[in-house]
């Protein structure tokens, strides 16, 4: 027999399993003018969702804390869909630092 999970692990499960990877919002038809924005909860996370005046779609986090500034989420658009992220690690690529090349002359042995 199993007992179930408390909820300090239901949480840390949560935040690893599912936390971390993309999930769809709505489709960009939603906020179609400037100035309009979409509210939605993510995994109990409140998320608001803006077309600022560029037409740019973003994403930010409603922080619970008093005179707590909205944080900036991930935010993606693909075939007319918003996902966001909401995973704080940072995913940005990182070039791979140049190689120190070095030319090396040498003779084949069976020359």
């Amino acid at each position: 027999m199993t007992t179930p999970p408390d909820d300090r692990s239901f949480r840390r499960e949560m935040a690893t399993a599912y936390r971390s990877g993309w999930h769809f919002i709505d489709l960009v038809t939603a906020i179609p003018h400037s100035g309009d924005s979409l509210m939605v909860t993510v995994f109990g996370e409140p998320v608001v969702v803006t077309r600022d005046e560029d037409g740019d779609v973003r994403a930010f986090r409603c922080l619970r804390r008093p005179r707590g500034a909205p944080r900036p989420v991930r935010c993606a658009i693909r075939y007319g869909m918003i996902f966001v992220n909401l995973d704080q690690r940072d995913h940005r690529q990182v070039a791979p630092e140049p190689a120190d090349i070095r030319t090396i002359s040498a003779t084949p042995r069976s020359a």
